[in-house]
């Protein structure tokens, strides 16, 4: 008797305490559903089960970063809204769109998180290759996984710059188990006019979000950002630069991913008082047509040069609608247009042409 009661108490420890677990995991699901912009690619169970692994806590950070920065550009833009759009990808993982289009403030924003994994295909593997990585793969195999966050905002007024950024993390593991590890990311301001005052504060709080991790970083970042976003066939620069890095794998995994967060945090203020500052802002026909040229420039070293839209068309199942939310939803290609010589055109020119320093 003693013992058949001791089954039915336990039955009953077993249900009541099935049941706190399932009111705690909506209570969760439902905490998590008011920070994020959609419920993680990777599952609550499973982040919380690796909830100390880095791949874990990336994850939860892209998410986090996503929601912060739509709530921060919905707040500016309140006749709109963004469309939150879920996708998988049959060869694993998939990611979450955030986009809005044709609001008062913006023409086109977009806040993208991918969480994917599977094997890297010859040809992204090559690319690898190419930049020093040497992968050992096997039986022809290289399992990877790669997650970030990547955002570019393209606003209606010509005096409020274009803002990109985006943040990720890579692993890979080899023929014999180990596994290799990077990093990488940015944040750049693309200006159709030159503001001075602007440039400054942008790389201003950039540069403080690298100097709590090492002096040593906002120049060789900030050098990094001039090189990278190069148009070699124009002979000037995407914009007036920020901070680029990549393949970072030292000093450790989490002093790196601490830097990255520091970087993720940096993206609101560095942008937003800029957009707040110019958004009322008249502007006439004739500045709507440099706009459009300019972003013409955006969309030739998206296409052409940006490694991340590369490694995306190479990477099988990847979403192109996504890939290419970077694009504008309007441009414009003129036959060779100049502008007149010390006009406010030219001045943006010349800085594109020879990047200057702006924290100094």
């Amino acid at each position: 008797g003693a013992l058949g009661g001791l089954g039915v108490a336990l039955g009953l420890w077993r249900r009541q305490t099935a049941l706190a677990a399932a009111r705690e995991d909506e209570e969760e699901e439902r905490e998590l559903r008011q920070r994020f912009m959609a419920p993680p690619v990777s599952g609550l169970r499973e982040l919380r089960r690796r909830r100390r692994e880095l791949r874990s806590r990336m994850e939860l950070l892209i998410m986090e970063t996503q929601a912060e920065v739509c709530r921060a550009l919905a707040a500016l833009d309140p006749g709109a809204s963004f469309a939150v759009d879920t996708w998988e990808r049959k060869e694993g993982g998939g990611g979450i769109s955030c986009v809005l289009q044709d609001g008062e403030v913006f023409e086109k924003a977009g806040v993208n998180v991918s969480v994917v994994s599977g094997l890297l295909s010859e040809e992204a593997a090559r690319q690898m290759r190419s930049r020093g990585k040497s992968l050992k793969a096997k039986d022809g195999k290289l399992p990877f996984c790669a997650m970030g966050v990547s955002s570019v905002i393209h606003p209606k007024n010509p005096h409020v710059p274009t803002m990109h950024f985006n943040y990720r993390y890579f692993e890979i593991e080899e023929a014999d188990g180990t596994k290799q590890w990077w990093f990488g990311g940015g944040t750049d301001l693309t200006p159709t006019y030159l503001n001075e005052e602007d440039a400054i504060h942008f790389h201003k709080t950039l540069k403080e979000a690298c100097d709590k991790h090492d002096l040593k970083l906002y120049p060789k970042y900030k050098k990094w950002c001039d090189d990278y976003f190069y148009i070699k066939h124009r002979g000037e620069r995407r914009g007036i630069g920020g901070i680029f890095f990549d393949d970072v794998d030292s000093p450790s995994k989490e002093e790196v991913f601490q830097f990255v967060k520091s970087c993720a945090k940096a993206v609101v203020p560095c942008y937003v008082p800029i957009v707040k500052k110019h958004r009322h802002d008249s502007f006439t026909p004739e500045e709507k047509l440099w706009q459009q040229l300019r972003r013409g420039r955006y969309v030739e070293f998206n296409l052409i040069y940006d490694r991340g839209t590369k490694f995306g068309l190479l990477t099988p199942g990847s979403r192109i609608e996504s890939i290419l939310m970077s694009l504008p939803l309007t441009a414009r290609w003129e036959y060779m247009h100049t502008p007149p010589e010390s006009s406010k055109e030219a001045e943006i020119l010349e800085v594109l042409r020879n990047p200057k320093d702006w924290v100094h």
